[in-house]
C-alpha cells in the first residue's frame, strides 16, 4: 500500500518539562493532549510505518504527557511509547524486510507515537512477534516484560531466596511474581488494597501485605526475619519504601524503577550504608538496552514470547478504549489499577 499522508492521533499540547512531580495519575486528558489529524513525514532510512493494532498504556506514558519523564515533551507530536501493529512501509534494507509483518515496538519521544492510527519508528526497535501471540500480550511486549526479566536478573544476582515488590497489583509485578514462582524465589507483594491479594497468591506470591494495615510493620518484620529478602523492586519510592528498606537485612538493594508517590522519603538510618553494605539504585529499561549485548537481548525477547504463548504469563486487561473515545473515557479507565488499559484505532 502507499504511505498515507496523515494520521489521526492524540498529540501533545505542551513542550518540554512541566517541573511537577505529581506522579502518573490523570483526571482528564484535556490538560495534556488534543485530538488532531497530523501529517506523517516521509520515512528516513531505517524507519518503518506501522498501522496500529493496539497500544499499551504504561505509567511512563502518563509521566511523559505530564512533562515528568526523562525526555522533554514535543508539542504537536503523537503520544504513546509502545504498541503492536503491521509494518506497511519501510525505508532501507532491514526496514523493508519488515513490511507485512506484525511487530511489537517502542517509539522515542521525538517520533510519531503509538496513540494514533499510524506510527513511525526505527526498524531497530521493532520486534517481530509470533503468530500465536495475542495482541494484548504483544502490545505490551517491551516495557513491562523486558523490565521484569531484567530486574529479576538483579534478584538472581543477589542470590536471594526471596524479594519484595511494591505496587504489586501492577501488571509488571504480576509478571515478576510468576518469575519468582517458576524459579523458586519467594515473592513478597506489598499492596495498598486487597482486591488483588488472593489473585497474587494464586500467581505465586508467598506473602501479600497491605501497607495500610495497622499491623503492617509488625507483619513485615516477621516475614523479613524469616525470608531474608535482599532486593526490593520499588515503583512507589515513598516513606513506606524507606521503612521497608530499613527493616531489610545486610547487603539489601533498593531498586527504584518508578515514582508513584510524589512525596520524597526520609531515611534516618544512614549508618546502614556503612555497616550493613546496603545500597539504593535505579533501573531504567533504556539503560538496559544500551548495556546489554544484542545477542542477549534476543534471547530474553524469545523467552518473553515463549512465556506468553505458553500461558506462563498473561497480560490482564481491564479496559480497551477506542482512540476516538480516549479523551472522554481513558482517564476513568486508568482509575482501575488491577490490569492494563489498551488503546485501539
Amino acid at each position: 500500500m502507499s504511505q498515507p499522508a496523515q494520521t489521526f492521533a492524540l498529540v501533545q499540547k505542551h513542550d518540554g518539562y512541566s517541573g511537577t512531580a505529581e506522579g502518573p495519575h490523570i483526571e482528564s486528558l484535556d490538560l495534556y493532549l488534543d485530538e488532531a489529524t497530523i501529517d506523517l513525514p516521509k520515512l528516513n532510512d531505517g524507519q518503518v510505518l506501522i498501522k496500529m493494532a493496539m497500544a499499551s498504556i504504561n505509567p511512563s506514558d502518563l509521566h511523559y504527557i505530564k512533562g515528568e519523564y526523562g525526555h522533554p515533551r514535543v508539542k504537536g507530536a503523537a503520544a504513546g511509547f509502545e504498541g503492536v501493529g503491521e509494518v506497511v512501509a519501510g525505508e532501507g534494507g532491514y526496514a523493508s524486510s519488515l513490511i507485512g509483518k506484525r511487530v511489537a515496538f517502542t517509539v522515542n519521544p521525538e517520533g510519531s507515537g503509538a496513540w494514533a492510527e499510524y506510527a513511525i519508528t526505527s526498524a531497530a526497535v521493532c520486534i517481530p512477534v509470533r503468530d500465536d501471540m495475542r495482541n494484548e500480550d504483544a502490545a505490551g511486549h517491551v516495557v513491562n516484560p523486558l523490565t521484569a526479566m531484567a530486574m529479576f536478573d538483579i534478584v538472581r544476582e543477589a542470590q536471594s531466596s526471596s524479594f519484595i515488590m511494591t505496587a504489586a497489583n501492577s501488571q509488571l509485578c504480576k509478571l515478576l511474581t510468576a518469575l519468582g514462582r517458576d524459579n523458586d524465589i519467594a515473592p513478597i507483594a506489598i499492596i495498598r488494597n486487597d482486591t488483588q491479594a488472593e489473585h497474587l497468591r494464586e500467581l505465586g506470591a508467598k506473602h501479600v501485605l497491605n501497607s495500610t494495615d495497622p499491623e503492617f510493620a509488625a507483619k513485615l518484620k516477621t516475614i523479613i526475619k524469616a525470608e531474608k529478602p535482599r532486593v526490593m523492586l520499588d515503583a512507589v519510592a515513598n516513606q513506606t519504601s524507606a521503612d521497608i528498606f530499613a527493616a531489610m537485612p545486610n547487603q539489601a538493594r533498593w531498586v527504584v524503577y518508578g515514582k508513584l508517590d510524589p512525596q520524597p522519603p526520609q531515611f534516618a538510618e544512614m549508618g546502614q550504608f556503612v555497616f550493613m553494605q546496603k545500597r539504593i539504585e535505579g533501573f531504567w529499561l533504556t539503560r538496559w538496552f544500551m548495556s546489554t549485548p544484542l545477542e542477549e537481548q534476543m534471547k530474553v525477547i524469545a523467552e518473553v514470547q515463549k512465556r506468553f504463548v505458553s500461558g506462563q504469563w498473561q497480560t490482564e486487561v481491564t479496559a480497551t478504549i477506542r482512540l476516538a473515545d480516549a479523551m472522554t473515557d481513558l482517564a476513568r479507565a486508568l482509575g482501575n489499577s488491577n490490569g492494563k488499559v489498551m488503546l485501539i484505532p
